[in-house]
């Protein structure tokens, strides 16, 4: 069969042209992800949100890694996350925009997020600023030796007396003296709140300083309200913190009921330095479920609570610098006067 000249020309221009036109499309390479762009606004309520802004070329999906170990992928470059560390953190976040044939580009930023973690409030406060004696509306007395030294063989008589309990420039003071009173050879202060006011539940922080001083015995405590119906232990007894004179900066904190009272209490102990010389924070945090003994918030004995345990009632405060008996132990002879002195108590639910 014979072809044209320009026939031939034709097919060969065909053959040109089409050859061409795939070779420069199997030249052209498919877009990466380009022009990577974050945006982050962090809330300044301490909730810890912040939102995210994410915009790239060429891309059909987005990868967020938070930073704090949590990483989401969506396609809209829009999105919210909550941070949970409480305090002020910087996290560096790392945002990654993939296109749909698997090629990606990653930038970092650094985002810094204030959370504030909802604490307790304050329920109650006694910060002991008017100066005299003791808010009559808050506090009481029990007068005198009790039954057998307070049923502990303290060597104390108890008053009421500005020689014994006043506030001053902002503190409590509790002073134990050796005088000659009542027919005992030391008086102090036993305050309560007994009938003026009694809470259920709480933690509650006491700055105080304590007593120098061999057969001392402060005490910061409480007791069920209903001790004037059913007795102790069977109202039950919080011990916040004792500590004893002959045994320096060993801070007590105890409970007693019944089976697990007198010798036999449910307690622990934590020593500290400078317990007579300088104010430290007591602290006793108490839910239904378990009560727990903090000095300077440093915890040091949790004890379970439960229904068949007296303590899921209201109870009323105590504090008081006992002399000598079965705790104190025996006085220093050349003992004369210590104070036991309170900066604040504030209970917070």
């Amino acid at each position: 069969m014979r072809i044209s000249k320009n026939a031939g020309l034709y097919l060969l221009t065909l053959v040109l042209f089409f050859g061409c036109k795939k070779a420069g499309a199997d030249s052209v390479k498919p877009s990466a992800p380009a022009n990577l762009q974050v945006n982050a606004v962090v809330s300044t309520d301490g909730s810890g949100n912040v939102a995210f802004t994410a915009s790239a070329e060429n891309t059909s999906r987005y990868s967020f890694e938070f930073g704090d170990g949590v990483i989401v992928t969506q396609t809209s470059g829009v999105v919210s996350h909550q941070y949970t560390l409480n305090g002020t953190n910087t996290f560096s976040v790392i945002v990654t925009a993939k296109s749909a044939n698997g090629q990606s580009v990653s930038k970092t930023i650094a985002v810094t997020v204030t959370v504030q973690v909802a604490g307790p409030t304050l329920f109650w406060s006694e910060e002991f600023n008017t100066n005299g004696a003791p808010n009559s509306s808050v506090w009481g007395y029990d007068i005198g030796t009790g039954s057998g030294g307070w049923g502990n063989q303290e060597l104390q008589y108890y008053t009421n007396r500005a020689d014994n309990v006043i506030v001053a420039n902002g503190v409590l003071k509790i002073t134990a003296k050796r005088e000659n009173f009542g027919g005992m050879a030391y008086t102090s202060t036993r305050l309560l709140s007994k009938d003026k006011f009694s809470f259920k539940y709480g933690r509650v922080d006491v700055s105080a300083k304590l007593p120098a001083g061999g057969g001392t015995w402060p005490a910061i405590w409480m007791l069920g309200s209903n001790f004037s119906t059913v007795g102790w232990p069977a109202c039950g007894e919080i011990d916040i913190m004792e500590h004893k004179g002959n045994d320096v900066n060993r801070i007590y904190g105890t409970v007693h009921y019944p089976g697990r009272s007198g010798g036999n209490p449910d307690g622990s102990t934590k020593v500290i330095a400078n317990a007579t010389t300088e104010f430290h924070l007591y602290s006793m945090e108490w839910t239904a479920s378990s009560i727990k003994f903090y000095v300077d918030n440093q915890l040091f004995h949790t004890v379970s609570n439960s229904t068949s345990l007296p303590f899921n009632q209201n109870f009323f405060l105590i504090l008081n610098v006992a002399m000598g008996g079965t705790f104190g132990g025996a006085v220093d002879p050349n003992f004369s006067a210590a104070s036991m002195e309170v900066d604040y108590i504030r209970i917070y639910k």
